[in-house]
């Protein structure tokens, strides 16, 4: 997988895609994270949110990691070091 990611490329599929947004909404997960999954740096998971989103969902989405210290491994406390609440994939 290339590190630039270009609209028109079909290097994703549609079920990396999703992946990949759900991976950038998520606060515990590092844009560091998502690069190392599917070898796209910070700007490129924006210009893929960017094309894949509503620009209103977009917007909201940029407000909300801008910022944040969770997204950036090397701004996180060190309290955290996991990605998800220990609650979040329990079995019911």
């Amino acid at each position: 997988m290339g590190s630039q990611y270009s609209p028109d490329s079909n290097l994703f599929t549609d079920a990396d895609i999703s992946r990949i947004i759900e991976m950038a909404w998520e606060d515990r997960t590092p844009f560091e994270a998502i690069e190392t999954l599917y070898g796209l740096p910070e700007k490129d998971v924006i210009a893929l949110m960017r094309r894949e989103m509503k620009p209103s969902s977009f917007r909201m989405w940029r407000k909300r990691v801008s910022g944040r210290a969770t997204k950036h491994l090397a701004l996180r406390p060190a309290g955290i070091d996991r990605a998800y609440c220990p609650t979040q994939y329990k079995h019911r």
